[in-house]
């Protein structure tokens, strides 16, 4: 985005995380611990139109309110974190480079979805107590960020024209 107003700003902010708590909270899977979804795939392309810190708050709250609505209340907090945590990196990772294709994005991409995965096996261990329950959930968790990379550079290709 061009230096658009503080409104227009805090509106398109307020839609991305409408979208990324919509595509988390309805298109997902279950799998042990929690559930996969496609949220991360809009997180990854707000991440790319929105100031750093807008795209971290977007990412934030989308995601946790997603939790709260989907019956893991308990994992909003370390949704909270990781979640913004990932968009921060995707937003480092294009740098000045705001494409919603490229290799920087793509790396951006990668590196948020493994710190995810980390972080949720981490948190999983932490809240259960075990690190075998944490564990549990890894495989699931990388094929999620795989299947949301994909998502997002099939999206961005889709929508790198109209965005």
């Amino acid at each position: 985005m061009d230096s658009p107003s503080p409104v227009r700003r805090l509106c398109f902010a307020a839609a991305a995380a409408a979208l990324i708590f919509l595509a988390t909270a309805f298109l997902k899977v279950p799998i042990p611990l929690g559930y996969a979804h496609l949220g991360d795939a809009v997180l990854f392309l707000t991440a790319l139109r929105l100031p750093r810190h807008s795209a971290v708050l977007s990412a934030a709250v989308g995601s946790a309110l997603a939790d709260c609505f989907a019956g893991f209340p308990l994992w909003a907090g370390p949704t909270l974190l990781i979640k913004g945590v990932m968009a921060y990196l995707v937003c480092a990772a294009a740098g000045e480079d705001r494409r919603l294709v490229s290799r920087r994005a793509a790396a951006g991409w990668a590196l948020a979805s493994l710190w995810m995965a980390a972080a949720y096996t981490v948190f999983g261990a932490l809240l259960y107590g075990s690190l075998a329950a944490g564990l549990s959930s890894l495989p699931g968790l990388l094929a999620e960020g795989a299947a949301n990379t994909a998502a997002a550079a099939a999206l961005g290709r889709l929508l790198r024209d109209r965005l």
